[in-house]
C-alpha cells in the first residue's frame, strides 16, 4: 500500500524548493550586477600581467575595432573641415587617411597588437627608469589605464569606466553585457 506524505510535509518541501529557487535567483542577480566590476578587474589584471589571451576574455575586439574606426573617421572629417571633404581631391585624401588609420586600428586592436603595445610599454618604462622599487633589474611598472576610473552603470546592459586625465580630458571605457558576461566594446577617446 502506498502512503502519501502529510500535507504539512508537502508544504515544507515546497517552501524549501521556493527558498532554494529564491537564493539561486538572488545569487544570479548579484553575479550579473557585479559583472562589470569583475570585468574591469579582469582587464586590469590582464594588463598588469601583460597577458593578451586573458585580456581577450574581457574585450570584444571586433566591436572595439569597429567603434575605434568610426571615431577615427569622424575625427579625420572634423579636422579636415567641410571644404576639404567637399572637394574631390580632399575626399580622396580623407579616404586614404581613413584607410591607413583603419589598418592601424585593425593591427593594434587585437590580442597580438595589445601584447605588442604592452611590450613597448615595458621597454619605455625601463628606459625611463620606472621599475618596481627603482631597481634597474626589477620588473617595470605595469600599464594601468583604468587607475582611478569612475565606474557606473548607464543602463542594465551598459557600464562605463571614465578616466579623467591631468589635463581635464576624459577617456571612457564602455562595457556591454553579452549574456551573463560583460566585455569592453568601445573606448571613447578624449
Amino acid at each position: 500500500m502506498h502512503t502519501h506524505p502529510a500535507p504539512a510535509g508537502r508544504l515544507r518541501t515546497l517552501r524549501g524548493v521556493g527558498v532554494v529557487a529564491l537564493l539561486l535567483a538572488l545569487a544570479l542577480a548579484a553575479w550579473i550586477a557585479a559583472g562589470p566590476w569583475l570585468a574591469v578587474r579582469g582587464i586590469e589584471r590582464a594588463l598588469e600581467r601583460r597577458d593578451a589571451s586573458a585580456l581577450q576574455r574581457h574585450v570584444d575586439f571586433p566591436r572595439l575595432r569597429a567603434n575605434l574606426k568610426a571615431q577615427l573617421d569622424d575625427r579625420l572629417v572634423r579636422a579636415a573641415g567641410e571644404d576639404t571633404a567637399a572637394s574631390p581631391l580632399g575626399a580622396l585624401a580623407l579616404v586614404a587617411l581613413g584607410g591607413a588609420g583603419g589598418m592601424a586600428v585593425d593591427t593594434l586592436a587585437t590580442p597580438a597588437g595589445i601584447a605588442a603595445l604592452l611590450q613597448g610599454h615595458a621597454v619605455w618604462q625601463r628606459a625611463r627608469g620606472r621599475t618596481v622599487g627603482g631597481d634597474a633589474w626589477a620588473a617595470t611598472e605595469p600599464a594601468r589605464p583604468l587607475r582611478g576610473a569612475q565606474l557606473r552603470y548607464q543602463s542594465l546592459s551598459r557600464f562605463t569606466a571614465t578616466v579623467e586625465h591631468d589635463d581635464g580630458r576624459r577617456t571612457v571605457f564602455v562595457l556591454r553585457r553579452q549574456g551573463l558576461r560583460w566585455r569592453l566594446v568601445d573606448i571613447r577617446l578624449p
